[in-house]
């Protein structure tokens, strides 16, 4: 957004517009959004933190409240929290499972964390597959159910 300039005559005005543009100086910072943390609703943040921990490899950021009602599990730069609710937010029935995904994660070499969590015996509700789309993703379910998909290019 530019400040308005004014000018003396119509004259003035032709002149400016033929020398370029008003340069004007913006006091405003440059507006950019940097990530977003998708919140993953559990019945047990504790349990929940430690199967991210030990099963895909996160580190327990924080753990709120005593018991824990809300917490950040995060990887490199992916970064997810976690909210205690009493019972199941969603009601996700057996025909709608395998399209219930309540987080993508971009990866960039997911051939190879698939064959990680692979030699780990990580649990895959999806193995590596190559989309229509042209990437690559799998899907690992959390023990709420929640979909967890790491994306990455062909």
């Amino acid at each position: 957004m530019t400040d308005a300039v004014s000018y003396a005559s119509w004259t003035a005005l032709k002149v400016a517009v033929a020398n370029g543009p008003t340069q004007t100086k913006s006091t405003s910072p440059i507006l950019r959004l940097t990530r977003a943390v998708p919140v993953i609703f559990v019945t047990n943040v504790v349990a929940s933190a430690e199967f991210f921990k030990n099963t895909l490899g996160f580190s327990i950021d924080f753990l709120h409240g005593e018991p824990p009602f809300y917490g950040s599990v995060s990887r490199d730069g992916a970064c997810v929290h976690l909210k205690f609710v009493h019972e199941p937010v969603f009601n996700v029935g057996a025909q709608d499972r395998d399209g219930f995904i309540v987080a993508f994660i971009e990866v960039q070499n997911v051939k190879a964390l698939y064959a990680e969590y692979a030699t780990a015996g990580t649990i895959f509700d999806q193995k590596l597959k190559k989309q229509a789309w042209g990437g690559r993703d799998f899907i690992v379910r959390d023990p709420y159910g929640n979909g967890l998909c790491f994306v990455g290019p062909a």
